[in-house]
C-alpha cells in the first residue's frame, strides 16, 4: 500500500541530502523517482535540488494553484513513476497536500515529502501543517543547535545579522539568513515572545 510521508525539520538538517539519497536508491534499483521542488526556490537555480553538501539533481517545479494530481497522474500515464520525492514541502497549499494523498490513495505511488515545519516566529506552516493531520508517515529529520541540543526552531536574521521579529512568512534564504536553534535559544533570540 502506497503512503503519503512527511519529512520534516529545521533548516540544515539534510533533508535535501536525505531526499536525494533516496531518489538515487530507486535509480539504482531501476525504478523511476518523479523530483518536484518550489518554483519559488531558486538558490540553486530553477527547478534544482541542491543538498549543502553539494550534490543535486534536476527536478520539475510546483507552484500555487498547480495540479499536482493532473500532472503526476499524467506524468504516470507516460512513464510509470515508482515514488514521487517532493522537496520544499512547506511551499505547497494545503489543497496540494490532498492530492498528493490522492496519488498514494487513489493511483498507489508513495509519496515523499520533505520541509519545515515551524516559520521563523514558531508558527507552522500551512502545508506542514496538513501534511502532519494526513500523512500517514511522519518522520523527524534532527539537526543541532549550537549548545548540542536538538535544534526545532529557526531564526531569521535581519540586515544587521539581529533576529527578526515580524516579516512575511516565507523568504527565500539559507545559511546567510536562517540559524537553526533548540528552543530554549530560540525565546532568549526572540525575546521570549510567546
Amino acid at each position: 500500500m502506497a503512503k503519503l510521508y512527511f519529512n520534516f525539520s529545521t533548516m540544515n538538517a539534510g533533508k535535501s541530502t536525505l531526499l536525494l539519497q533516496a531518489a538515487h536508491n530507486y535509480v539504482e534499483r531501476g525504478m523511476t523517482p518523479y523530483l518536484l521542488t518550489a518554483k519559488l526556490d531558486t538558490r540553486a537555480g530553477e527547478g534544482v535540488i541542491k543538498s549543502r553538501i553539494g550534490i543535486a539533481q534536476s527536478a520539475d517545479t510546483f507552484a500555487p494553484g498547480d495540479n499536482l494530481l493532473g500532472r503526476i497522474t499524467q506524468r504516470d500515464s507516460d512513464k510509470k513513476i515508482d515514488c514521487v520525492f517532493l522537496d520544499e514541502a512547506h511551499f505547497l497549499e494545503p489543497a496540494q497536500v490532498w492530492q498528493l494523498a490522492r496519488v498514494a490513495d487513489d493511483l498507489r505511488i508513495p509519496v515523499m515529502c520533505y520541509g519545515l515545519r515551524v516559520d521563523f516566529l514558531g508558527n507552522l506552516f500551512p502545508a506542514s501543517a496538513t501534511l502532519m493531520a494526513v500523512a500517514d508517515q511522519i518522520r523527524e529529520v534532527r539537526t543541532i543547535c549550537h549548545c548540542g541540543r536538538k535544534a526545532t526552531m529557526v531564526i531569521r536574521k535581519d540586515a544587521e545579522g539581529k533576529p527578526s521579529k515580524a516579516g512575511a512568512q516565507f523568504q527565500i534564504g539559507g545559511n546567510e539568513t536562517y540559524v537553526s536553534l533548540c528552543r530554549r535559544h530560540w525565546r532568549d533570540a526572540m525575546g521570549d515572545p510567546h
